[in-house]
């Protein structure tokens, strides 16, 4: 009817309704693409948080190790490497970024994060350059962990470990430094990274003088060297701390040392036969003292691996995320 009336109507009045619903019709389109574009807003760019902060932290225990985290621009260590599984993809690191496998950064114990370092594959000769902005790994022996795109440019990924060597890059180091401080995420900083590396200069937290004042001094010529150093005295070294349960203790010993030790324990898995719990235990036996423990659930026979006693809950729930981390989804704390 409406239609009709319109079409009867004179040609100023067709005229003043075809422009009211004109200006309607681009009311309606404007109102949905300022919806369109704040759904777009919300589902994009990463949220503050999750560009990270600079952080050094405080000293921390982890299975009666105390790790004691510093500033450094000049580290070098030699160990061994693991790398991240994928269930790790998508958390918070300690720095508060966000974890991206396909981003070469890594794990360390007490480096700042972040900070930058080359890292070398001494079984094949590969290298790359990482972005330090996690804690960890504190299996026996590991001093890096590191993400799988860099697992793959050190030729480590159907290995699982590699023997490495780090070298810190102080230049590279200071600038991301610089960046995060002002409040800049991992695309600010590998931006940094690259001008400092092609030699366009870097923050003014890195300037040459700086580094050098950093640097420590050169050493004395060999002739100078002191006699003792041709033939030092002997220094008796601790024993390593037992990290792993003989194969050959059985599991009541095991249950019944843990037990009478108390605490929390990191229960890696669940199985019906023990067997297979010996296999497990085997898989995850670098990443804690383990044992298998025997009990019931649903009327049947269960053996579970558990790792521990660890003292505390926050203990054992870092070596838990470990796992996870390295594709152990179902491990959790549990207390005896």
């Amino acid at each position: 009817m409406m239609y009709a009336c319109r079409q009867m109507a004179p040609l100023a009045d067709r005229r003043r309704l075809d422009a009211v619903f004109a200006l309607k019709t681009l009311a309606l389109v404007l109102v949905a693409a300022s919806l369109a574009g704040c759904g777009s807003h919300r589902g994009g760019a990463p949220s503050t948080a999750s560009r990270g902060t600079y952080k050094v932290g405080a000293p921390y225990t982890i299975d009666g190790v105390t790790y004691v985290p510093q500033e450094e621009f000049n580290h070098v260590e030699t160990g061994t490497a693991s790398w991240y599984g994928p269930g790790f993809h998508g958390k918070y690191t300690a720095n508060g970024e966000v974890y991206n496998q396909a981003e070469r950064t890594a794990a360390h114990r007490t480096l700042q994060m972040p900070a930058i370092v080359r890292v070398t594959n001494l079984d094949n000769g590969q290298s790359t350059t990482v972005r330090i902005n996690d804690r960890g790994p504190y299996a026996r022996s590991r001093i890096l962990d590191v993400s799988r795109a860099t697992a793959e440019e050190l030729g480590m990924i159907r290995t699982g470990t590699a023997h490495i060597r780090i070298d810190q890059l102080p230049n590279e180091s200071m600038a991301v430094k610089e960046v995060a401080l002002g409040g800049g995420g991992p695309a600010e900083q590998m931006a940094a990274v690259a001008r400092v590396s092609s030699g366009r200069g870097g923050t003014a937290a890195s300037p040459p003088a700086v580094v050098q004042a950093a640097q420590p001094p050169p050493p004395p010529p060999v002739v100078q060297q002191p006699p003792v150093w041709t033939a030092p005295v002997p220094v008796q070294q601790p024993a390593p701390r037992p990290f792993t349960s003989p194969s050959n203790v059985t599991v009541a010993s095991l249950a019944a040392a843990s037990h009478a030790a108390g605490g929390f324990f990191v229960q890696a898995g669940s199985f019906s036969s023990m067997t297979n719990a010996e296999r497990q235990r085997d898989l995850v036996a670098s990443y804690g003292t383990t044992e298998i423990s025997q009990g019931t659930a649903g009327g049947r026979e269960v053996f579970r691996v558990r790792l521990g006693p660890y003292t505390t809950s926050d203990a054992a729930g870092i070596v838990a995320d470990r796992l996870k981390r390295s594709g152990y989804g179902d491990a959790r704390v549990v207390a005896d």
